[in-house]
This record gives structure tokens, sequence and C-alpha cells, in this order.
């Protein structure tokens, strides 16, 4: 790809244009050439280097640029030096049928969403269903978040309240008036849904999809969590209590 392109990945907009995203800093660049002993759909990726990664041993097409142009196609202040561009639609996590599913209404910032997709990664054994209207997966700001773990998550983009009735039989979401973590009924479900950081999930969501409703116990000081520290709280009890 041209640079003046590349650049142009930072829009979500372009990276579906042109079917690319960037994974940026030696650390995702590691984990990315990683998957990619799993995932040969990725060979088609091209890794742009500065001299200070010249020698950088890589299976993918390499090419070196000056720091000024490394400044202009990254997406951080201080570059290291190190950007990939990968094929989006070449980024396959296997999934598998027992996933349970993590549905994320709306969700926006994109830290939260990679802080999410990292907890699911290491617990294993789910996938991530985002409803329209949320944060791309493929941002760069959600990537680095994620610390790679959107190359292991199954993720799934647009999906409508609807489909989310006809594919899961119990879901749950969370409410201060709820039943317990520990519940029979919290670990039955085969999927979890989670509102938007500022509004939660509108109610009528909630008796549409009549959902099984819980609580995480707190002191009562404040009135509400950190939406990827709910996420994390659910994942980890649900996984302990499997």
């Amino acid at each position: 790809m041209k640079l003046d392109d590349i650049k142009k990945l930072h829009q979500k907009k372009y990276r579906y244009e042109f079917g690319y995203c960037l994974v940026e800093g030696e650390h995702l660049i590691q984990e990315l050439q990683a998957v990619h002993q799993q995932q040969p759909t990725l060979s088609s990726t091209e890794i742009y280097v500065t001299s200070a990664y010249e020698n950088w041993d890589t299976p993918f097409k390499k090419h070196l640029i000056t720091s000024k142009q490394m400044l202009a196609i990254s997406d951080t202040k201080s570059p290291q030096g190190i950007v990939a561009v990968v094929p989006i639609s070449a980024i396959e996590p296997k999934a598998s049928n027992a996933d349970i599913g993590i549905y994320l209404h709306e969700v926006q910032d994109p830290g939260n969403l990679g802080t999410i997709l990292r907890s699911l990664a290491w617990f294993g054994g789910f996938r991530c269903l985002l409803a329209p209207g949320s944060v791309d997966p493929f941002n760069p700001k959600v990537i680095r978040s994620s610390m790679g773990a959107v190359f292991h998550v199954p993720i799934e983009q647009d999906v409508s309240i609807a489909e989310l009735s006809q594919r899961y039989h119990t879901i749950g979401c969370l409410d201060l008036s709820g039943k317990g973590l520990d519940s029979k009924e919290f670990k039955e479900c085969d999927c979890y849904l989670f509102g938007n950081e500022a509004r939660g999930i509108p109610k009528e969501l909630i008796m549409d999809l009549k959902t099984n409703v819980f609580s995480i116990p707190g002191s009562g000081a404040i009135d509400s969590l950190n939406l990827a520290s709910a996420v994390n709280i659910c994942i980890y009890e649900r996984q302990r209590r499997s």
C-alpha cells in the first residue's frame, strides 16, 4: 500500500474500504507473527520499519522507511518504529459452537473493548458480539489495549438484538436489583449482555429478551462499575463455576 493510504487506516471508513488495519509496536508484531503460524491467512501482512528494526526477522514482506514517514503513518505520538498492515479478513481466531457469548451493546471506549478482549483471551471459551453502533474492534487503540487478544478472540460485529435472541436460549445481564453471581442461574446462561458505558442497557431490551438479571455485590459507596471491570468479574465468576 502507498504510505498515504496507510495513514488513512486511522479512520474506520478507510479500514473497511481498503480491508486493512494497523498493528503497531514490537510486542504486538511478535504476537502477530506467532499467530501467523496457526493462521496462514495472515501471510499477506506487510511490515514497515525504521532503521532501528531493519534486521527484524519476520515471515512478512518488510519495507524500510524513514522516521519521518513512520511518524506520519503511526497512530502514536512516539512510535517505536515498527508497524504492520494486516488484512482484516485474515484475522480468523478459532471459534467453537460451545463459546459463551459476551454481547456488548454500543460499547464506545476503545480502551474498554481492548481490556475486555484481553480478559476473554486469557480465560478462553468466549466470543465477543458487538451491537451496531459499537466501537470498531480494529481501531488501533483497541488493538493496542487488547495486547494482541484481538487475534485470539472470535469477534462478530453488527449483531442485532433480534439475532441474539434467536441464537441464545438463556441470556444474563447486570442490574443492581438482580440475583447474586453465586446463584445457580448465573452459570447456566449461554450469553451475557452488557450495556453502553454511559447509558447501560435500555430497559426495553431487558424486557424483550426476558433476560436473567444478576448483580455484583458492593459496598454501596458508588452506584456503578467500569464496564470492563464488570465484564471481567462476570467472566471470571462464570469460568470459576463451570
